[in-house]
């Protein structure tokens, strides 16, 4: 799907459901016994009984504690800061992670005349599986009885995350953690492969492996399998990575960092120290919250990527609004009598 097209959606949905949408920044959460008070960027503050925090992935960004030196002095950053890669026209750029994040961002820099190389820890690239049909119910029935449909992929372990988030909330804590990390986990998408493979991307590295193309002599993407950053610092205005692998060393003019997003409650800055304080966390920092998303802050419920280590994987993604809109409205509602 074009991505105007998704946001086309998202426009549409917004003007016929919630026309009275306000946009504006929310600068600070406090909590009193009964009521919430926001300071919003207008000067405003606003008081209400209840706060649904849906700030998606951005607060979340992860980037690993050897290349913070290197990202304050502006030679790494996450992905998620960047809307146009042709800033790094010209320049060689090391891209970490092994996901749609870092394959896709390799394959623009790529195309927009940088020299990009991927450090990747998994010792083969993972691809999805092209589509068979346009419509899941167009498949074989055999097929779609080994691997029925969800909105989350074919599988009957994907069906159960998709059907039943409820059930995942009842799961020990660290299998639910492992679950959220592992399912879906990092990959390249089935449409991503022919741009990465046939576009003349290839190159073959030091204990790695080129994708696609047909020069074989180092053009394009590097991708480096089987290595992950042991060290990073500045040398020259450049920077140079110590990798565990066979490749030992790599310089590069800038890191582009795809290493996802791990929730912790301790980064929104939106809420107040003493409302932070107050939200029961898990071992990684995610909000413990009840079957109706409520932390144990009353009042104040979590959804989006903030509410997968409680209700599975669908909270990683668009379709999970469903489930999560109806419990926390339903709750909503009924709190106010």
């Amino acid at each position: 799907m074009p991505i105007a097209e998704f946001i086309a959606y998202g426009d549409w949905f917004q003007q016929h459901c919630v026309a009275e949408l306000e946009r504006t920044a929310v600068l600070g959460i406090d909590y009193e016994p009964g009521a919430f008070r926001l300071r919003l960027g207008t000067g405003e503050e606003v008081v209400g009984r209840a706060v649904v925090l849906a700030t998606g992935l951005t607060p979340y960004a992860h980037v690993p504690g050897m290349l913070a030196p290197l990202r304050a002095a502006g030679l790494a950053s996450h992905t998620s800061e960047h809307a146009d890669l042709g800033v790094f026209a010209g320049r060689r750029v090391a891209v970490v992670g092994a996901g749609q994040s870092a394959l896709e961002s390799a394959a623009l820099l790529h195309e927009m005349g940088a020299e990009p190389t991927v450090v990747a820890r998994t010792d083969r690239l993972v691809f999805g599986c092209t589509p068979e049909t346009d419509l899941p119910g167009a498949r074989p029935l055999s097929t779609r009885v080994r691997f029925p449909a969800s909105n989350l992929g074919p599988g009957w372990n994907l069906l159960s995350y998709a059907r039943a988030p409820w059930a995942f909330r009842h799961l020990p804590d660290d299998l639910r953690a492992r679950q959220v990390r592992t399912v879906l986990g990092p990959a390249g998408a089935w449409w991503l492969r022919e741009r990465v493979e046939g576009t003349g991307i290839g190159g073959t590295g030091v204990g790695g492996t080129g994708i696609g193309g047909a020069d074989g002599e180092g053009k394009g993407v590097l991708v480096l399998t089987g290595h992950s950053v042991a060290s990073a610092r500045e040398h020259g205005g450049a920077v140079r990575l110590r990798m565990h692998g066979r490749a030992g060393e790599l310089e590069a003019d800038h890191v582009l960092v795809a290493t996802g997003y791990r929730v912790d409650v301790e980064r929104l800055d939106v809420l107040s120290p003493g409302v932070r304080r107050a939200v029961r966390r898990t071992a990684r920092g995610a909000p413990r919250l009840s079957g109706s998303f409520e932390s144990s802050v009353p009042g104040l419920y979590f959804t989006g990527l903030s509410a997968a280590d409680t209700f599975g994987p669908l909270l990683r993604f668009v379709c999970g609004t469903d489930f999560a809109a109806r419990r926390i409205a339903a709750a909503v509602s009924a709190a106010r009598g």
